[in-house]
C-alpha cells in the first residue's frame, strides 16, 4: 500500500509539470463553463439545466486528452522503462496512475461547481446520486484513455485521434447540445456514444430524481470503461518500440456498438420535441379565409371556421411548444413557474381595462420565453396563460379576442413585453415583431382549444 501511495503522489507530481494535461484537465473546462454561461444567461436557474454537460466535458477533457497525453510524453522520455525496474507489481503502477487521474478529475470539477455557484446556480439536488455518477463517468472515459495512450505513439498522435473522438461526441452525443436540439437521426446515433449516458445520469442527479431510471444509463458507463480496460491491457506496453495489437480496439469500440443497439432495443432513444421545419408565418397563412373585421365584437364563429388549425406549428414543436397536461417540469425550474403562476394575479398589464390588450399582455408571458428560447421553461409557461386568461375575459368574449388578436398581431401597445421583471422573466432587447408573430400562434393554439378544433393532450 506505501507503493500504491507513493506511486500516486509521483504521478501527482508529474501530472502538475505537464502543461498539455493542466490544460485539458483544467483550462478547457472552465472556459466550457464560462461559454454556457453566456450562452444560456436568460435560464431561470444559471447553469443548472446543463451542469450534466459540463462535468461531463471536464471528464472528457481530463480522461481523452489529459491522461494519455501524460502517459505518452512520460513514455516517449523513457520514464515508464524506469517504472519496470520498480519493486512493485504492474497493477500497483496502472491503478497509481488511474488514482492519480481522478484526483485530479474530481478537483476539476469541484473547481467548476464551485465557479458554477460564483454564478448563482444552486446546489445539487442529490450530491450523493451526482457522486455516483460522476464516478462511474470517470471510469468509463479513463477506460477510454488509458486505450488511446496505449495505441498511439506520440502526444501528436494523442491530440488527433482524442478530437477524432472528442468532437463527434460533443456535437453527436449531447454532450456539447441539449439532445432535444438534435434531429432525430443524431440522436439515434448518440446512443452509440457513451457521453449521452454520462450526460444524462449526471444532470438527473443534479437536478431530477437522483439514480432513479438512471439503470441503463449506469450500465452503460460500466460496460464502456470495462472494455476499455481491457483492450487497453491487451495493449498495454512499457516503450514505444513495441507495437500494440489493434484488435484489441474491436472490443472498445465494439461495446459502444452492443451498448448503442441495445439502447435501439429498449426504445426509448428519441427524447426530442419534434422540431418544425415551416417558418412562422402570418395569420393570413393560418387563416386564408378570413375575412377582416374593425372590432372584435363583429367575429362571429363562422370566422373560426376559416382557420388551418392543422397549419399550426406542432405543441411538441421548438416553435410556440405547449407542454402536455401530465408532463412534469424540472424540480429546477418549478420556483419559477410557481413565480409567475403567483404573480399573475396582481402583474399591472394583465389587469388593464382592455380586454383586447389585456389579453394581448398576457400571451406576450408566454411569447417571451419562447423567444429568448429558455429550454424547459418555455413549454409550461403557456398552460399558465391560458388559465389565467381563461379566469380573467368572459367566456363568451375570449375567441372573439383570441381571434382578433390572431388577425391584428401587430396592433396594440408593446408596453407589457419591458414589464415582465416581476415575474421573473427576462426583458426583450431589439426588434419585437418576433414576440407578435408567437402572440399570433399561441392566441391561435388557445381559440383551437377553446373551440375544440385543437384536442386538449
Amino acid at each position: 500500500m506505501s507503493a500504491l501511495a507513493a506511486l500516486t503522489l509521483l504521478s501527482l507530481k508529474l501530472n502538475f509539470r505537464n502543461r498539455m494535461a493542466i490544460l485539458y484537465g483544467y483550462l478547457f473546462p472552465l472556459i466550457f463553463l464560462v461559454a454556457f454561461w453566456a450562452l444560456y444567461r436568460n435560464d431561470p436557474v444559471p447553469l443548472a439545466l446543463h451542469i450534466g454537460q459540463l462535468l461531463t466535458i471536464t471528464v472528457l477533457g481530463g480522461a481523452c486528452f489529459g491522461l494519455p497525453t501524460t502517459i505518452v510524453a512520460e513514455r516517449e522520455r523513457g520514464v515508464w522503462r524506469r517504472y519496470r525496474l520498480l519493486p512493485a507489481r504492474l497493477w500497483v503502477f496502472i491503478v497509481s496512475v488511474l488514482a492519480a487521474r481522478l484526483v485530479l478529475l474530481v478537483s476539476a470539477a469541484l473547481l467548476q461547481l464551485a465557479l458554477g455557484f460564483a454564478f448563482g446556480m444552486p446546489w445539487p439536488a442529490h450530491a450523493g446520486a451526482l457522486t455516483i455518477g460522476f464516478l462511474f463517468t470517470a471510469f468509463a472515459f479513463m477506460g477510454l484513455g488509458m486505450t488511446i495512450a496505449m495505441l498511439v505513439d506520440n502526444v501528436p498522435a494523442v491530440q488527433a485521434l482524442g478530437q477524432c473522438i472528442f468532437l463527434p461526441m460533443l456535437i453527436l452525443g449531447g454532450v456539447a447540445v441539449q439532445l432535444e436540439s438534435l434531429p432525430l437521426w443524431a440522436q439515434h446515433v448518440s446512443v452509440f456514444f457513451p457521453g449521452r449516458y454520462a450526460v444524462e445520469v449526471l444532470q438527473r442527479a443534479f437536478t431530477g430524481a437522483g439514480l432513479g431510471g438512471s439503470f441503463f444509463d449506469l450500465l452503460a458507463l460500466a460496460l464502456t470503461g470495462l472494455a476499455g480496460a481491457i483492450a487497453a491491457a491487451g495493449m498495454f506496453r512499457w516503450d514505444r518500440s513495441f507495437a500494440p495489437n489493434k484488435a484489441w480496439l474491436a472490443v472498445a469500440f465494439g461495446m459502444w456498438l452492443v451498448v448503442g443497439a441495445a439502447a435501439e432495443l429498449r426504445g426509448q432513444v428519441a427524447i426530442s420535441r419534434s422540431a418544425d421545419t415551416q417558418p412562422v408565418g402570418t395569420s393570413r397563412d393560418y387563416a386564408p379565409g378570413a375575412k377582416s373585421t374593425a372590432d372584435w365584437h363583429a367575429v362571429t364563429e363562422a370566422d373560426f371556421e376559416t382557420i388551418a388549425f392543422d397549419r399550426l406549428p406542432s405543441d411538441q414543436g421548438i416553435i410556440a411548444p405547449v407542454s402536455r397536461s401530465d408532463a412534469a417540469p424540472d424540480p429546477a425550474i418549478v420556483p419559477l413557474l410557481d413565480r409567475i403562476r403567483d404573480g399573475l394575479p396582481g402583474w399591472a398589464p394583465g389587469n388593464v381595462a382592455d380586454p383586447v390588450q389585456r389579453t394581448r399582455n398576457l400571451l406576450a408571458v408566454a411569447a417571451v420565453p419562447d423567444i429568448l428560447e429558455m429550454e424547459q421553461v418555455e413549454r409550461f409557461v403557456p398552460r399558465l396563460v391560458f388559465a389565467r386568461l381563461q379566469a380573467v375575459i368572459p367566456p363568451q368574449d375570449l375567441p372573439k379576442i383570441l381571434y382578433w388578436i390572431a388577425m391584428h398581431p401587430d396592433a396594440g401597445d408593446d408596453a407589457a413585453i419591458h414589464q415582465l421583471d416581476d415575474l421573473g422573466l427576462p426583458d426583450v432587447s431589439g426588434a419585437t415583431k418576433p414576440v407578435h408573430a408567437r402572440i399570433m400562434i399561441y392566441a391561435f393554439k388557445l381559440l383551437g382549444r377553446l373551440t375544440g378544433k385543437i384536442p386538449p393532450i
